[in-house]
């Protein structure tokens, strides 16, 4: 069968393998879709991950149709489709240095359990928003870390997937308000097609000013000067300006959730950050959140739907990989099977 691997530094390319047999533990996927995610380029440009450098399997933001099941398999049928905890792979992390990915055609599922690498879901919901289901638990495992109260006046800085999907989770959780940051006006508007109650182009805006038109004044006499009243900021954009910028404006107590990879490192003062008692927490992954987000998606699928940006073929792959590592050129890309 046709997978995409990592070859050398900077290359990907198809790659003739096995179709992959299952045991009778085990369960085989057609894949559907996947998602291209943004460490794709970042593995690609290493080489792939050890111990499979030159030869890493890509894709981990899959949804699949089960074609065959095992026989000590249970409550997992032939025709199920389903989203995939890419994580608990016995065989190491799907697509993430593990043995097999989700760019390609199909993928086995070892010692297969209904709840813990897979969720079954309903037909209708299309294939290319059910591959969603990684990236939105990214995010929601990032707003459950920034610990949001009901009522929370929150910022989100970043409207790409993971920051859309930070908006779609933080109204989950009964934030009051909900502001998007970003430079692209086409990405502010789908902030606020997702929901979102204002958006800021800090390109043309000054932030602190509108933040506190927005959330209210919360400068207090140690904590002097342009203070928002804005509990929870999120870098999901990974702009080396963003921790400073929020250091310099929050007020006592708020936090800042950081969700994005920053490249290089960040300069930050702490003698400032001391009078706002500022609580800066750090999220990866998706420890429990992979199938807490699933049923929010099926029930509000057009709306998750907004934040994919282009659907390619998966005959066109590669042009995938490359147009979602070239800055501007898509929001979410999902190549579909």
């Amino acid at each position: 069968m046709k997978s995409v691997h990592i070859t050398a530094p900077d290359t990907t390319a198809w790659v003739e393998v096995d179709t992959p047999v299952p045991g009778p533990a085990d369960v085989l996927l057609k894949i559907k879709a996947c998602g291209i995610c943004g460490s794709d380029a970042m593995y690609t440009h290493n080489g792939g991950i050890p111990p499979r450098i030159g030869a890493t399997p890509l894709g981990h933001e899959p949804a699949a149709e089960v074609v065959e099941v095992g026989a000590g398999v249970q409550d997992i049928e032939v025709g199920d489709h389903v989203v995939i905890d890419t994580m608990a792979f016995t065989d190491g992390l799907l697509g993430s240095g593990g043995a097999q990915g989700a760019l390609s055609e199909y993928v086995v599922v070892k010692d297969a359990q209904l709840g813990r690498q897979l969720k079954v879901i309903p037909k209708d919901v299309p294939w290319e928003v059910a591959a969603l289901n990684e990236p939105m638990a990214v995010a929601y495992h990032a707003v459950n870390r920034t610990n949001p109260q009901p009522g929370a006046k929150v910022v989100v800085f970043g409207a790409g997937p993971i920051g859309l999907g930070a908006v779609l989770g933080y109204r989950r959780r009964g934030a009051s308000h909900i502001v998007v940051v970003d430079i692209l006006p086409a990405r502010l508007e789908k902030a606020l097609q997702v929901g979102a109650d204002a958006v800021i182009n800090s390109a043309e805006e000054d932030i602190a000013a509108r933040l506190i038109e927005l959330h209210g004044d919360g400068a207090t006499v140690f904590n002097r000067g342009a203070r928002a009243g804005t509990d929870i900021y999120l870098d999901a954009a990974g702009a080396p300006s963003i921790p400073p910028t929020v250091a310099g404006i929050a007020k006592q107590g708020a936090t800042l959730g950081i969700v994005a990879v920053h490249k290089r490192p960040v300069e930050l003062d702490f003698g400032g950050i001391l009078t706002s008692e500022l609580t800066i927490v750090w999220s990866m992954g998706y420890p429990t959140e992979i199938f807490e987000v699933t049923d929010d998606i099926v029930e509000n699928w057009e709306k998750y739907a907004v934040i994919i940006s282009d659907r390619l073929p998966f005959d066109r792959a590669l042009d995938a990989l490359e147009l979602a590592k070239t800055p501007g050129a898509a929001d979410k890309v999902v190549v579909t099977f």
